[in-house]
């Protein structure tokens, strides 16, 4: 692969200034397109979660020149004390380390009477646009000057930019090197600490090695261009880059991805290695990559409503599972941004009308498994009122007066259906066991699993069809995984509680049907109607497999079963091994087989698989 040559931030010198705080001219600038992250651009800093000092203070002319800087927002702003009337301040940012910035961000001028000014708070990053940040305050008080900008490496654990590879005790070399004059131009991981570097082999003197990063998986890299840039030295024949990080948690960027490039020393082209995310641990690194899509500004996966709820749960199972708490503030953002009201189109596309309730019964039963998951792992009373609050909203819609019972798919009462129906079980019985001596939800589990039991929707194969005729009998149609999964938790779960046998038996029987069924097992590997021959799923189908592996891995935990825990394995093998490109993303098809599309749907969907697998076995 060929490579434009990437100049070094436009020369030493300019670098050197922008570093040590004087002011170079900058390259003609723009005006600032503003960011929203967690805040947007010009929040007060009344509203900070903290307030932090990274770098040391400038002093102009008697002036104390400060940066202010809140990690929790990834937010600064800057003051000027000391001052006069007319003295100013300012935030400069910069996406590409200081070679060229937004200037005279929020810039303010000490009034009458006043001896300070302070601006508005600016984001440090953007993980919404994929780009990380510098940023620093500046000043002019009969002169101009700046603090040092802040951040300017990424740390990640307990290794940062720029350290010696010698310190970490993995080298994998996870894509074929690149070639180039003979030269050899190979990536380097370390994949428990997902860092990287680079190294140029059978060289000469002269011959270059740099990384480039990027936060988007290589669509760009403005700021992690010839990171580690190194020369052969004379009489040796090969280099290396120092270390640098794929992951900045201070910026909420997750699944940064690698390449390592080189050139000889008498030609200007270059070669670079594929793009490369580091994988600390399978689920991890399916983790790393669904969070590189999450809408920090927005609190959710952009353009699906019930998807991104299932997604959440899949993250929040993820924490629990592992005990990594890398994305916790991922819970709370996305219920504190979309607990409201939302007109159609925004969110879904019907209107949703607060406590994430629309006119789909499934879609707001969904949004309570994530608050009761999220509940789970955080303890926080708000998740449990939450999926109080839903799944009052889906028993509205529980009716006797059709088919004796089961819940309406719709608030137009068009459809009973088995996912419906399965989710108000599961959560029926979720909320007895979370409710301290509840007696009313535990009588509407038991009434809820008769009729599941009775209503004819899982078929004489032990497979649940997808609903009920406007008659009351089977519909015959698809069998899915999800609808499948959501019976098998849902006994399960009635087991837990109440102790009955046939209850776990039917978790069971349902579950070894799958296990064995061509309808949803092919060759070992749970496989969709949608996912054969020249077939698709849509963008619903493609999460149904992950809620599969949800429950079966918590019928897995309560049997302690060896051919479940098997399965589940299988699973895990087969989407690492056929269904994950060098990014780790997850496609469609667990056996990777094509077409195999792959979205952040397809994403959360082979984290729940590769979560349970490491839960049941370790796997990493």
């Amino acid at each position: 692969m060929s490579a434009r040559i990437h100049p070094l931030l436009g020369g030493l010198p300019a670098l050197f200034l922008a570093l040590t705080g004087l002011v170079a001219l900058p390259t003609p600038s723009h005006a600032a397109t503003p960011v929203c992250a967690q805040a947007c651009d010009t929040l007060d800093p009344s509203q900070a979660r903290q307030e932090t000092f990274p770098v040391p203070d400038r002093t102009l002319n008697g002036r104390i020149l400060r940066l202010h800087v809140s990690d929790p927002d990834s937010m600064a702003w800057a003051s000027i004390d000391r001052g006069a009337r007319g003295d100013s301040v300012w935030l400069d940012r910069s996406w590409d380390r200081g070679a060229t910035w937004e200037p005279l961000l929020g810039k303010a001028s000490v009034p009458d009477a006043r001896t300070g000014a302070r601006t508005l708070m600016y984001n440090i990053t953007d993980p919404v646009e994929h780009r990380r940040g510098w940023i620093r305050a500046c000043g002019d008080a009969a002169a101009v000057g700046c603090t040092d900008w802040v951040y300017p490496t990424v740390c990640d654990g307990s290794f940062c930019d720029g350290a010696d590879p010698a310190g970490v005790p993995g080298d994998d070399t996870p894509v074929p090197p690149a070639t180039l004059f003979g030269r050899a131009i190979s990536l380097h991981v370390d994949q428990g600490s997902g860092m990287a570097w680079g190294v140029i082999g059978s060289g000469g003197a002269g011959d270059e090695i740099w990384l480039d990063r990027s936060w988007d998986g290589g669509t760009s890299w403005p700021e992690g261009s010839s990171l580690g840039r190194t020369g052969v030295r004379s009489g040796a024949a090969s280099a290396r880059t120092a270390l640098f990080a794929t992951r900045d948690p201070r910026g909420l960027l997750y699944g940064g991805a690698v390449r390592a490039c080189g050139r000889e020393a008498s030609h200007q082209e270059g070669a670079c290695t594929a793009w490369v995310r580091p994988a600390p641990s399978r689920a991890r690194a399916a983790a790393d990559t669904l969070m590189a899509s999450y809408r920090t500004d927005e609190g959710w996966w952009r353009s699906s409503w019930w998807n991104s709820a299932v997604a959440l749960t899949s993250v929040v199972d993820f924490a629990e599972r592992t005990g990594r708490r890398d994305y916790d503030w991922a819970i709370s953002r996305t219920f504190e941004q979309n607990r409201g009201v939302f007109p159609a189109g925004a969110r879904s596309s019907d209107p949703v009308e607060g406590h994430f309730i629309s006119r789909a019964v499934d879609d707001a039963a969904w949004w309570a498994v994530a608050w009761l998951a999220a509940y789970d792992h955080t303890g926080e009373r708000r998740y449990l009122d939450e999926a109080v609050t839903i799944t009052s909203y889906v028993q509205l819609h529980w009716d006797t007066g059709t088919c004796g019972g089961g819940v309406w798919w719709d608030r137009e009462h068009t459809y009973k259906n088995a996912v419906t129906s399965g989710l108000y079980l599961w959560l029926t019985v979720a909320l007895h066991e979370r409710l301290d001596g509840d007696t009313v939800w535990g009588a509407r589990a038991a009434t809820a699993a008769d009729w599941y039991l009775a209503s004819g929707m899982i078929n004489s194969s032990g497979l649940v069809n997808d609903g009920l005729t406007s008659g009351c009998v089977n519909n015959g149609q698809t069998v899915w995984s999800y609808n499948q999964g959501l019976a098998i938790g849902a006994f399960t779960q009635l087991w837990r509680s109440t102790g009955s046998a046939r209850y776990l038996d039917t978790a069971r029987r349902l579950a070894d049907a799958a296990i064995s069924s061509p309808a949803l097992t092919t060759g070992g590997v749970l496989t969709e109607s949608c996912d054969l021959g020249t077939r698709s799923c849509d963008d619903n189908q493609k999460q149904f497999k992950g809620v599969f592996l949800r429950h079966l891995s918590d019928l897995a935990d309560a049997t302690g079963s060896a051919s479940y825990r098997a399965y589940i394995g299988k699973q895990a093998d087969s989407i690492w091994s056929t269904d994950r490109d060098a990014l780790n993303r997850i496609g469609q098809r667990w056996a990777g087989t094509s077409p195999n599309p792959a979205d952040w749907r397809t994403q959360a969907s082979g984290l729940e698989a590769l979560t349970a697998a490491e839960g049941l076995w370790g796997l990493r």
